[in-house]
């Protein structure tokens, strides 16, 4: 095979842009295009990591489960980053739940591979240390913020979060799906959605949220959105 880089092949994912022509005609053969579907689990709860998932487009909610089966979000994957990345740590099962929460497509990659490929290029294992390490920021903040922040702040973070992997300004998420991934009752995220509706932040109906404003969106966030924000241009950027 010719090499050839990842902007000629219409890769999107940003780990895999890093890589030159050489480097990435190396992975090329063994990335599967796959779609993602809403609702679909690609890693469960203390499964092996069979496969990689480098996200071209959607997004994947990392999901802690509770004892009681009560779901809560812990983190986001765009096209950033890549499900799976702890392989990279020696781990080589997963201790959350990956679940889809925007239709879209990745490349995938069996993780016996994926792990050959990070000891012969430098420059993806850098990039993929990095995105890990970045995760983990994500989901450490989430935790402080689900901890000390109201739920009118913690959903205004969300869907600016949501809204910088989806690249869209409009996101098919009912406020069922809202409610399991920020842990709290239906009623509770409708009183919060209404806030942000009546503040003219955003518009939600039919399933679908709009972002009307977001700057003030942002305003309206706590600090939990920048801080992870700015990590995220730190380290990948």
């Amino acid at each position: 095979m010719a090499a050839s880089g990842p902007h000629s092949r219409g890769v999107r994912n940003r780990i895999l842009l890093k890589l030159e022509g050489d480097g990435f005609a190396a992975l090329a053969p063994h990335l599967e295009r796959v779609e993602l579907r809403q609702g679909q689990t690609i890693h469960a709860p203390a499964e092996p990591i069979d496969f990689v998932y480098f996200v071209e487009t959607g997004f994947i909610s990392v999901v802690a489960v509770l004892e009681d089966g009560q779901p809560l979000e812990i983190g986001l994957i765009g096209a950033e980053g890549l499900a799976g990345a702890a392989v990279a740590l020696g781990v080589d099962r997963s201790f959350a739940e990956s679940m889809v929460q925007l239709s879209g497509e990745a490349l995938r990659m069996p993780t016996a591979i994926f792990l050959e490929q990070l000891k012969a290029h430098k420059t993806l294992e850098a990039a993929v240390l990095r995105y890990a390490h970045a995760l983990h920021v994500q989901v450490a903040q989430t935790a402080v913020c689900n901890a000390r922040h109201s739920l009118d702040q913690r959903l205004a973070r969300w869907l600016l979060a949501a809204l910088d992997r989806g690249v869209t300004s409009q996101l098919p998420l009912t406020q069922e799906f809202l409610s399991m991934m920020l842990g709290v009752r239906r009623s509770t995220v409708t009183v919060a959605a209404g806030m942000l509706q009546k503040a003219g932040l955003i518009e939600y109906r039919h399933g679908r949220i709009s972002i009307s404003d977001r700057p003030g969106l942002e305003d309206a966030a706590c600090e939990c959105y920048g801080v992870v924000a700015a990590e995220y241009r730190r380290l990948l950027d």
